[in-house]
């Protein structure tokens, strides 16, 4: 198995998720250790279940997966982000700039769903891409990838705490637009 390789893919994977942790992380006016904990726990889980999935799921029907996966993560992220940027502009017509409270438990779920769309695409290239072509080599492979997007995410929650106290009246505009970019990259990659 090609180890280099597999860090290489799992940074690579956890991008989606870093940009949408430092988003969320900027709109926080009270961060609390155990939400950022939350959210980096579910992109990690995320990110490591699909490559699985993807897995299982490649062996029979690869091409009608990665059509329908693009446009259901597309989807999700640009709802979101187009919420938050209809947020922002409602926002600006009141004056007031606020930071949102914690996401619902469904809105962190789909977040990291849809950031973890290319994850699942992913798991039926591993076998080729790293040799991981055994159920243990792939479950390692996983574990790797959600473990490094859980640490990849949580530091992303902190910089954009630490970035979004600097520009707070436009962390809610930055995330809905950093949203849609991401959906748009996952919907014309491959």
């Amino acid at each position: 198995m090609d180890y280099l390789a597999l860090l290489g893919i799992s940074f690579g994977l956890a991008g989606d998720a870093f940009a949408a942790a430092v988003s969320e992380g900027a709109l926080q006016k009270n961060l609390k250790i155990y939400y950022a904990l939350e959210l980096s726990f579910f992109f990690g889980f995320f990110q490591s279940a699909m490559p699985v999935i993807g897995w299982i799921i490649g062996k029979s029907g690869e091409n009608i997966l990665r059509y329908t996966n693009r446009l259901a993560g597309f989807g999700i992220l640009a709802v979101i982000g187009i919420k938050m940027i209809w947020d922002y502009l409602d926002m600006r017509k009141s004056h007031t700039f606020p930071s949102h409270g914690k996401l619902s438990l469904k809105t962190v779920i789909f977040l990291a769903l849809a950031t973890s769309i290319d994850a699942l695409a992913s798991g039926i290239i591993l076998p080729s891409s790293i040799g991981a072509d055994t159920l243990p080599l792939l479950t390692l492979s996983a574990g790797t990838i959600g473990i490094i997007t859980f640490c990849v995410s949580l530091s992303g929650v902190y910089i954009g705490k630490f970035f979004g106290c600097m520009f707070s009246q436009y962390a809610e505009l930055f995330g809905g637009c950093m949203l849609i970019v991401i959906g748009l990259k996952i919907l014309f990659s491959f």
